[in-house]
């Protein structure tokens, strides 16, 4: 291995370093809690050194936020999963879904960041970094269209607004999940499960959706799930559950 080889892989392996410990530190403590002093502390390197990598704090959110996405997938991937490759559109849909809760159980510091933590910069701040959260929007969008298409949605339904209602059902699942917020004995994957089938069941029943378009990313932090930030730790997780990522 040549110096140049050895000096990018150090960089980067400093670089990791930084990441981790900030998301857990953004997690345990609080986005708006924390300081590049106190990240630079965590790796015991000096505060100027983390200045090397990041612009500063809200920069290391977003390149974790970029992580993120990555590891939720790209939605269109269903279609060359060989079990939903010729499934009905509505099929890839309750696919998709079932990806977003099962990162929030794969991914619990990731997820918090993403969509509980509201001291966090928007997402929105920085969209084009985000092109491809836009992506998944969009490809969402189209296969709400093609069940509405192929007549397993009504044409009442408005792509956007349903994308939405989904998203909020299972990100609500899931933040009760998180937070241990569940009664005894509930089940969350089977809560989750009968949440999804329930809104695609009024959806397919040709429901009223009443609310308007959101403008922006389906995908920016969730105010559903914002707004009962107060069920979770302050700062982030329950230990328990920063622990599992």
């Amino acid at each position: 291995m040549g110096i140049k080889e050895r000096q990018e892989r150090d960089r980067e392996a400093v670089r990791r370093a930084i990441l981790d410990a900030a998301r857990e530190l953004f997690v345990n403590e609080g986005f708006q809690n924390v300081s590049i002093r106190k990240i630079a502390e965590r790796i015991e390197y000096s505060p100027a050194a983390i200045y090397g990598y990041f612009a500063g704090k809200d920069d290391i959110f977003f390149a974790l936020a970029e992580e993120g996405f990555r590891l939720l997938g790209d939605p269109a991937a269903v279609r060359h999963d060989p079990q939903l490759q010729d499934a009905p559109p509505l099929e890839r849909i309750r696919a998709v879904f079932w990806r977003l809760y099962e990162f929030s159980r794969e991914q619990p510091q990731y997820f918090a960041l993403m969509f509980v933590e509201r001291s966090v910069p928007r997402i929105s701040r920085e969209y084009e970094r985000f092109a491809f959260a836009r992506e998944m929007k969009q490809h969402i969008i189209e296969e709400l269209r093609a069940c509405i298409e192929a007549g397993d949605l009504p044409h009442t339904v408005d792509p956007h607004i349903a994308t939405r209602a989904l998203m909020v059902g299972v990100l609500g699942v899931a933040l009760l999940n998180l937070s241990e917020r569940l009664l005894p004995g509930e089940n969350p994957d089977l809560l989750a499960a009968d949440v999804l089938n329930l809104t695609l069941a009024g959806l397919q029943s040709g429901v009223t959706l009443r609310s308007p378009r959101g403008v922006g990313c389906a995908l920016d932090a969730a105010e559903p799930a914002a707004d009962a930030r107060q069920s979770v730790v302050e700062g982030g997780l329950p230990p328990r559950a920063a622990q599992a990522s």
